[in-house]
Formats: C-alpha cells, sequence, structure tokens
C-alpha cells in the first residue's frame, strides 16, 4: 500500500496505541527507541523538543487524528532512521503552516537523517503515507508490528 516507509521503520523503534499526554512525551518515547538502537545521539531528544517549540511540524490533515513529522540537525544523528508512535488520545502539535493554530496530532513520525537528500527521500516516502487514508486508517487500528507490515507493506 505505502511502499518504502517500512523499510525506513526500524520495528523495535514503532510505539502503538502510546498513552502520552503531551506532544514532547511522545517525541521523547520515540527518541528514547532511537536513543537506544543507536540512530542517534543523547542530545536528539532535547534539540527535537526545542526545535518543535520554535519550527513546529504539525500537518493538518482535516482528520480528528492529524499527522506530526518531527526532526531536528543532522549534528544530532548518528545513522538514518524513522520512529512511528500512534496515540490512544491525539496530543496537541502547533500546525506547521500556522503556528498560532494547534492541532490534535494522532500519528508522530520522528525522522533522523543525517543527508539532507536521504531527508527529502524520507520526507516523500512519509508523505505518500500519510495522504492514503486508508493507510492510516490502517495505522489507526494496527495492535502488533505484523499489522504495520500488513498496512506499509
Amino acid at each position: 500500500m505505502s511502499d518504502g516507509l517500512m523499510h525506513l521503520l526500524d520495528p523495535e523503534a514503532i510505539v502503538l496505541g502510546s498513552d502520552a499526554s503531551t506532544n514532547e512525551q511522545i517525541i521523547r518515547i520515540l527518541a528514547g527507541r532511537l536513543e537506544m538502537l543507536g540512530y542517534v545521539k543523547s542530545s536528539y531528544a532535547d534539540a527535537v523538543v526545542r526545535r518543535e517549540m520554535t519550527i513546529p511540524t504539525g500537518l493538518p490533515l482535516e482528520r480528528p487524528d492529524n499527522v506530526a513529522v518531527p526532526h531536528t540537525d543532522p549534528e544530532h544523528v548518528l545513522k538514518p532512521g524513522i520512529a512511528m508512535g500512534t496515540l490512544k488520545t491525539p496530543v496537541t502539535f502547533a500546525n506547521m503552516e500556522d503556528p498560532d493554530e494547534k492541532l490534535p496530532v494522532g500519528f508522530v513520525f520522528l525522522l533522523a537523517i543525517n543527508d539532507k537528500d536521504k531527508q527529502i527521500e524520507a520526507l516523500q516516502t512519509v508523505m505518500a503515507t500519510i495522504q492514503n487514508p486508508a493507510a492510516l486508517d490502517g495505522l489507526r487500528t494496527a495492535r502488533t508490528l505484523e499489522d504495520v507490515r500488513a498496512v506499509l507493506g
């Protein structure tokens, strides 16, 4: 369905149905997974949280559970990867197009990219997935890694 994203996701960096109640909590949960797996430095989580406050990444999709794609500078990244989280209850992210607008976000794709060209490629892959309502609906109901693989191919 959404070719490509599954090969960028580390299965151990997928968190389904998180209880996080703030955007910072879900960022730190996912960043912690990436750090544990050797993708990012210990400075990564703080850098993503700081960047999100000034350059927000919430994407309005006209759904009750929009998407955010937080990331930060390559200097905090050891090797490229993406962590993904779904939330039981959406958390608030600021809209990247209008930072004063708050969006309920149910899906977070945390990018760890240390090459500008690869960042564009990763963003395009994530965008292809999030522009597919059926893929997001499938991820919303996913309870296992196998469910995620069935959605993302």
